[in-house]
């Protein structure tokens, strides 16, 4: 969250902040709040100073009348404490819920705008890869040229027998599917070889529940504002996994690391469940969306003069997924109306699905400076010995229904089976391509 003394100094930052990223929060009664605790503060100090000395007095007094008329006299402002202290209880817990309304204040390299004015920084395949120089606005940016005859992914995968939309709305409803056969070997093929690389990059894997308390998503700055969006299992505080950024990012909550420890860096799979909101049509056709998905992340945790580097580090981790997909990519330095409430600059990771033509969104590269840090209590201690906030950050390394529906688009062959990359064939017994299924029920078939 964003410190009451940062509010009350950069009040017009604040404001812009808001203003720029199309959204509101109590500023104003924040601000009286501030004013008013810091008077009761002041007044109930003031007052614990002096009970202190007239403690003193008093275990100082020789005369038994003297003595007794001090302790009378400090039992009327033990009384008129007690009310100042209650008062500054109710006013720091009202300050407190208000501050969690407040978003984080954007990078200033961070594009104004809405979704029109994200622009592209860098575009890549397989084969190479250039940055945009100067950065390309993503309205004025081509889609490339593709092959009219390349199925997308829903058709191709009920073709190849490997994706049954029928059954999983049968199952769970709209929006759900089951994968079959080497669609469900390619899906947990994806899920090992991801978190096998992000070892290699330097990522300690780690198994989260798929369970939070509450406090965690109140933690990373999904909760209060976003409940919504989420599921939450009735007459507990306990909610289903959005992310794994929610229970890696809280690992370390209420610990004080040492520097030396820094910086630390984690990956995880992990279900991912959402309330979404889904509206007939193109958007949500095959297994782009949908309320259960799984994820691979990466989170670091790293100090306060090492995070702006370490998003660029966690960029290029997650492209490096992309990049031995042979998937066409394209990456977004998303405008400040489309800035998560609690990052400071977001990157999106995008790749190019030939048969559905158009951009699917795979990843987000995010540093939350120490926003997430001050409500998660996550701190380090110095060589000097004071504690600071950590900055946190973390990534899709990447998201699997996505990156399915792309795979499969961009190596189907005119044959109608897909080529498999090199980078999974081990994971995959060895196995070059997903031919149509042939066994199971008829309605499996080709």
């Amino acid at each position: 969250m964003l410190p009451a003394q940062t509010i009350r100094e950069r009040t017009a930052d604040v404001r812009r902040s808001l203003e720029v990223r199309r959204t509101e929060a109590p500023i104003d009664r924040i601000l009286e709040l501030d004013e008013r605790r810091r008077a009761l503060l002041t007044e109930v100090e003031s007052m614990r100073a002096d009970r202190n000395r007239a403690g003193r007095a008093i275990g100082a007094a020789r005369d038994a009348a003297k003595r007794a008329r001090l302790i009378e006299e400090q039992r009327a402002v033990a009384g008129r404490l007690d009310a100042l202290e209650g008062l500054l209880r109710e006013v720091d817990a009202e300050l407190d819920a208000l501050l969690l309304q407040v978003p984080n204040l954007p990078h200033p390299d961070v594009p104004v705008g809405g979704e029109a004015d994200s622009v592209v920084v860098l575009e890549g395949d397989g084969a190479g890869e250039r940055r945009l120089d100067p950065p390309q606005p993503t309205s004025a940016y081509p889609a490339p040229a593709t092959d009219e005859a390349r199925l997308p992914h829903w058709e191709l995968g009920e073709r190849l027998g490997i994706i049954d939309f029928e059954r999983g709305v049968k199952i769970s409803g709209s929006q759900f599917y089951v994968l079959r056969g080497d669609g469900a070997r390619l899906q947990r093929a994806l899920i090992a070889w991801m978190l096998d690389l992000h070892r290699e990059q330097g990522y300690v894997e780690v198994y989260p529940p798929a369970v939070i308390k509450e406090e965690m998503l109140v933690g990373t700055g999904q909760l209060p504002k976003f409940a919504h969006t989420m599921f939450h299992l009735e007459g507990t505080d306990l909610w289903l996994n959005p992310t794994a950024e929610v229970p890696v990012t809280n690992l370390y909550r209420d610990e004080i690391l040492d520097v030396g420890d820094l910086p630390i860096l984690h990956t995880a799979y992990t279900p991912c469940f959402r309330n979404e909101q889904f509206s007939a049509g193109a958007a949500v056709r095959g297994i782009k969306r949908g309320y259960q998905f799984d994820k691979v992340e990466m989170v670091r945790f790293e100090n306060d003069e090492s995070s702006w580097a370490a998003l660029e580090q966690l960029l290029d981790d997650a492209l490096e997924v992309a990049r031995r997909l042979g998937l066409r990519y394209r990456v977004l330095r998303l405008a400040t109306a489309d800035l998560t409430f609690a990052s400071a600059m977001t990157y999106d990771i995008e790749v190019w699905a030939p048969g559905a033509r158009e951009w699917l969104e795979v990843s987000s590269v995010s540093n939350f400076e120490a926003f997430q840090a001050r409500r998660a209590n996550l701190r380090y201690r110095d060589p000097d010995g004071r504690i600071h906030a950590l900055h946190t950050l973390n990534g899709s390394g990447l998201a699997l229904p996505r990156t399915v529906a792309t795979l499969l688009e961009t190596h189907q062959l005119e044959d109608g089976s897909v080529e498999l990359p090199e980078a999974l064939r081990l994971y995959l017994g060895g196995q070059a391509s997903i031919s149509p299924q042939t066994r199971g029920p008829r309605r499996w078939g080709p």
